[in-house]
């Protein structure tokens, strides 16, 4: 008689992390990072019409990196609670913080759960607040624990070197401009030390701007407004005219609901993890 194949529990555990790191590693990084008037969503993204970053609800918004099929799913799932609980309780309950505490019940369930492989994902949900110091930013990993960040956040690709060189050039006084320069900056770096220019055709860039007048603080920018935003000239008053502006860049509206908001990656159109 053979003997039954065992593995430890803990060896069992650690190779779905693994498992489920490398899928991650994969895909092209996401940086969020807080500046004056809101917080700002860079992706390394050349697609139009599949995005890494959406609107959640009035003041949160979510990114993510990994497999487009199962982000895409959370996301959905983040849309209909929020627009629940607005609607049967009041439109200040819902917080990044609950929603991120839903996202991190669903992806701790799935990578203890023997009979599915992990969640190959990475999430970040981020509220704006009344004032910087209200502004909350919240990490996810795959295996559903939560990591509240402050300042900047990478994940995704060599999310380590990317974060690593944000801390070091952070400032919370930073304006968009400012903000969006460090962004790509820190993007266009790789694991070998070298540096990439990205162009605004290869960036997906969406604010939560508290400052403007509607309830739904989260924008796109894009087109001729991302343009302006990344030449070296751009000053106070470009950042201005994106908050002011109503409609994102030249012709994409916000997203808005799980069915009419869109998701996605830096895939080129498949269900596979990121290239």
């Amino acid at each position: 008689m053979s003997t039954p194949f065992y593995v430890s529990p803990q060896q069992a555990m650690a190779d779905r992390a693994e498992y489920a790191r490398k899928g991650i590693a994969r895909g092209r990084s996401v940086v969020v990072l807080q500046y004056t008037e809101g917080i700002l969503f860079v992706a390394e993204n050349p697609s139009r019409a599949l995005h890494k970053v959406s609107e959640i609800y009035d003041r949160i918004a979510f990114a993510a990196v990994g497999k487009y099929n199962e982000f895409e799913n959370l996301r959905i799932g983040g849309v209909r609670y929020a627009d629940l609980r607005g609607y049967t309780y009041h439109r200040n309950d819902v917080t990044a913080r609950g929603l991120a505490n839903v996202y991190a019940q669903t992806l701790g369930t799935i990578f203890s759960s023997g009979a599915e492989k992990p969640y190959e994902v990475e999430l970040i949900v981020a509220e704006v607040g009344e004032a910087p110091k209200d502004d909350q930013i919240y990490r996810l990993p795959h295996d559903g624990s939560i990591v509240d960040e402050h300042g900047s956040v990478a994940v995704g690709g060599n999310s380590d070197q990317i974060g690593s060189y944000l801390d070091q050039r952070h400032r919370d006084d930073m304006t968009l401009p400012e903000a969006l320069k460090l962004a790509v900056e820190a993007l266009g770096r790789d694991n070998n030390g070298g540096e990439r220019t990205l162009t605004a055709d290869q960036l997906e860039v969406a604010v939560l701007d508290r400052g403007r007048p509607q309830q739904r603080k989260f924008k796109r920018v894009l087109g001729r407004q991302l343009a302006r935003l990344l030449d070296p000239g751009a000053t106070t008053a470009d950042a201005s005219e994106v908050a002011a502006s109503d409609t994102d860049g030249d012709a994409e509206a916000d997203d808005s609901t799980a069915t009419g908001g869109s998701t996605g990656t830096d895939s080129t159109g498949t269900d596979t993890t990121e290239s």
